[in-house]
């Protein structure tokens, strides 16, 4: 990317010379860090970079698809503040069921699939998890752990809305109440639905850590808006043809009890 830049500023003289709409397809070609870096160059190259044409290459290709699919209000007057306000304000898509953001430096595809929608085991009994409103959270509803010892959840997205060659991380997103225990090592596993089978992929499972020490892979990270985030693994969407992809977290064999984890989702994240 820094060598598109430098080349960039190589070709200033000639750019002088060339149509406002022509430099802004060449700045198209490169990122959008690069896009906001050439502003400073010149007051043509900012101009250009502005242009709508520069930032909606940058937007996905099907984001006139997904946008509408918001009850958020989207109508901005370039395609430079659409791109900001998805990449700074994930929108909720289908009623709730999923919020949709862009990775800022790449302009991938993010979604989180709220905890509704995910499969927890018993979690529609109260005695074990309870549904409520959390001030901290995009969704109108997370899950609250009241007591469990069979701790397992999944979440799934179809890889056909993700973006294509593209790695993604897969990321259980929580925070703790005041009062929890139980909550020590688990497995987690990505696994795509139609190519692998559930006994397959625990054979490969990772350790994952709610709290302790390991390496920081295993454990917890605190996010920008506040929660906690698990890593619970990877995968390579290559054409978004694969069919489902689910991400897994469980605690099975222990049979320990837990209790105070509060699940807002899981966050398929391109990176």
């Amino acid at each position: 990317m820094c060598s598109n830049f430098n080349l960039l500023i190589f070709l200033m003289d000639s750019f002088r010379l060339m149509p406002e709409g022509c430099i802004s397809a060449i700045i198209s070609l490169t990122s959008p860090k690069d896009a906001a870096r050439s502003s400073a160059v010149s007051q043509i190259f900012m101009s250009a970079a502005e242009s709508d044409v520069v930032w909606e290459s940058f937007l996905p290709t099907d984001y006139e698809d997904i946008v509408p699919r918001s009850d958020s209000l989207m109508d901005f007057p370039s395609k430079k503040q659409l791109y900001f306000s998805l990449c700074n304000s994930p929108i909720l898509l289908d009623g709730g069921k999923l919020s949709f953001s862009l990775d800022k430096k790449t302009g991938k595809k993010c979604f989180m699939v709220a905890a509704r929608e995910l499969g927890i085991a018993w979690g529609d009994t109260p005695a074990y998890w309870e549904w409520i409103s959390h001030r901290d959270s995009r969704f109108s509803e997370v899950a609250k752990l009241n007591s469990v010892c069979w701790l397992d959840i999944r979440g799934k997205i179809e890889t056909r809305v993700l973006s294509k060659r593209t790695e993604y991380f897969a990321y259980l997103v929580f925070k703790f109440e005041d009062t929890f225990f139980g909550l020590g090592s688990a497995n987690s596993v990505v696994r795509f639905v139609d190519c692998e089978s559930d006994n397959e992929a625990e054979r490969r499972a990772n350790v994952v850590s709610f709290v302790g020490q390991g390496p920081r892979s295993m454990l917890p990270m605190e996010r920008d808006d506040g929660w906690m985030e698990l890593k619970l693994g990877n995968f390579f969407n290559d054409t978004g043809d694969d069919g489902d992809v689910e991400a897994r977290l469980m605690e099975i064999h222990y049979r320990s009890w837990k209790h105070g984890l509060i699940v807002q989702g899981i966050e398929f994240r391109a990176e």
